[in-house]
């Protein structure tokens, strides 16, 4: 039999818990700013998503870096050529998205706010893993939709002051969540990002190698999948690559994406020309 005490404890600290958590705020008092009626119909019949593709993340000595491409695909279009995939959490974690954009763009949003709600009402900041765990209970809430084609794949990254190190997490659409120890690479063009990551990164590799290892990976990633984009020199877009370390979130200068690009492209230029010859 229960005791009275513990019962009133245990309802103290679940009642606690939900003044900690915002989208449980959001569906006792404004359940229509959350999406709780799904599509109806054959997701076949409905208009082409618009989804984002190839997303990445690799540790380095003093953190670790998540980028992704610039491009967001519907169908065999292009729907956007400049879309942000990877967002600041706060200045010690960042997520980037793969997968339906508009389901992927709202829950990164939900997991910033619940990030800074969490500290405003605790006055204490959300640790690494509660963020990597709330990601988790997003995605689970997102599974019905998920289940209609509306499927969501995140990476989500930050520096972890306890450990003194970076930190990757991987997701499967159920909600699943993966630890990996040095990098990972997701979405459509994921697999040949991967393999490049794979010979390229190694232990105690340096901000730089591991910016030059991440451009090299988008770029072979948009070589070989139609719906990655690619490097645009014309239009000057390129893709975004975030690094975070016990400084916080930082922005790779566009000219070092750039210049580690046009280098990667003379390599290839070369050996093309090179096989070429009789």
């Amino acid at each position: 039999m229960i005791h009275p005490a513990e019962l009133q404890f245990s309802l103290e600290r679940r009642q606690g818990a939900e003044r900690a958590d915002f989208v449980a705020l959001l569906r006792s008092n404004c359940p229509e700013l959350l999406r709780s009626a799904l599509p109806q119909g054959s997701v076949e019949t409905a208009p082409p998503l618009t989804h984002g593709t190839t997303i990445l993340a690799a540790k380095y000595d003093d953190g670790v870096l998540i980028a992704g491409d610039r491009q967001a695909t519907a169908g065999y279009e292009i729907a956007e050529r400049e879309i942000e995939k990877v967002m600041e959490m706060d200045h010690l974690s960042a997520v980037a998205i793969a997968g339906v954009a508009g389901p992927a763009a709202q829950m990164a949003k939900l997991l910033q706010t619940q990030i800074e709600f969490y500290e405003k009402v605790e006055g204490i900041p959300l640790s690494l893993e509660g963020k990597a765990n709330y990601l988790t209970h997003l995605l689970t809430q997102n599974l019905p939709a998920a289940m209609q084609g509306f499927v969501v794949a995140p990476l989500f990254a930050g520096y972890d002051l306890k450990r003194r190190t970076g930190r990757i997490f991987k997701y499967d659409p159920a909600g699943g969540q993966y630890e990996e120890r040095a990098y990972c690479a997701t979405g459509s063009g994921g697999k040949e990002a991967y393999i490049v990551l794979k010979k390229r990164c190694k232990a105690n590799m340096t901000r730089e190698e591991t910016v030059h290892a991440a451009v090299e990976a988008l770029l072979d990633a948009s070589d070989e999948d139609i719906a990655t984009g690619g490097f645009d020199f014309v239009r000057g877009v390129y893709p975004t690559v975030k690094t975070v370390s016990a400084e916080g979130v930082q922005d790779a200068p566009m000219e070092e994406i750039r210049s580690a690009a046009e280098t990667l492209l003379e390599q290839w230029r070369a050996d093309y020309a090179a096989r070429r010859q009789p």
